[in-house]
């Protein structure tokens, strides 16, 4: 699952994230917002699983921020006003979690969200659920790439696209223009992409055959790739080269 934090104390969201790690590893969290604004804003762009609002924020409070979500995100706020509860719950929170932060209580937190997000399944439904389960996920194709790129939100079209590389926590979505960063990985990308249009040529980079100039093996037999719009070459791992064996 994935979780976005919002406090406009920075130190008491990294204190959650924190705490939130050390009880639930698996959870990602994909962003810590310093307002109501970015809350809102990063919400309807990452769409993550859960969000975990302070509520006095500058911009929106929680309350606000939780009244405009239209997705699937679902709500805990973690305040130090016990005054907002009804309300809180009005906006079908999932918790209302007070301030100081204690490990007991947020794990408790955590254990419902998780028996929420498992529901039961009656018996004769079972069979059926597992045979998708260990069926391979089938992922809708990507039309386009929403990327951040400081304030704003581009939509960038995949025919723009040169290549994809993966950058620390990020992977840089890069065209002939410009580079913008998004969260999705490599790996989530390739299953989302055309696989006769991307290709995967490195476990950190995809590219986009149609921006394919040509490739060069240096002294030592390595290959690299070279696209049409970059200067430099990227090189292609021993995993991909076949790939390339017919061009």
């Amino acid at each position: 699952m994935r979780a976005l934090i919002a406090d406009d104390e920075p130190h008491l969201a990294h204190y959650l994230r924190d705490q939130l790690a050390l009880l639930w590893p698996e959870l990602e969290i994909v962003h810590i917002a310093r307002n109501g604004i970015d809350a809102a804003q990063r919400i309807r762009d990452l769409e993550p699983d859960l969000a975990f609002l302070d509520i006095q924020m500058p911009g929106l409070n929680g309350l606000e921020v939780a009244q405009g979500i239209e997705g699937s995100t679902r709500v805990v706020f973690v305040t130090a006003y016990d005054e907002y509860a009804l309300q809180a719950f009005e906006h079908a929170a999932l918790d209302y979690v007070l301030k100081p932060l204690k490990n007991e209580r947020l794990a408790r937190t955590l254990e419902r969200i998780k028996a929420a997000s498992a529901p039961a399944l009656p018996d004769a439904r079972l069979a059926d659920a597992l045979a998708r389960l260990m069926a391979p996920p089938q992922q809708p194709r990507l039309r386009h790439i929403r990327a951040a790129q400081g304030e704003l939100t581009h939509q960038v079209a995949l025919g723009d696209i040169l290549f994809f590389q993966a950058d620390d926590k990020y992977t840089v979505v890069r065209t002939a223009g410009a580079e913008h960063l998004i969260r999705t990985t490599i790996t989530d990308l390739a299953a989302q992409l055309d696989p006769d249009r991307f290709w995967q040529i490195h476990r950190a980079t995809l590219i986009n055959l149609d921006w394919l100039e040509g490739t060069r093996r240096d002294e030592n037999s390595r290959l690299f790739v070279r696209i049409k719009g970059h200067a430099g070459e990227l090189p292609v791992s021993r995993a991909f080269v076949h790939m390339f064996k017919a061009m």
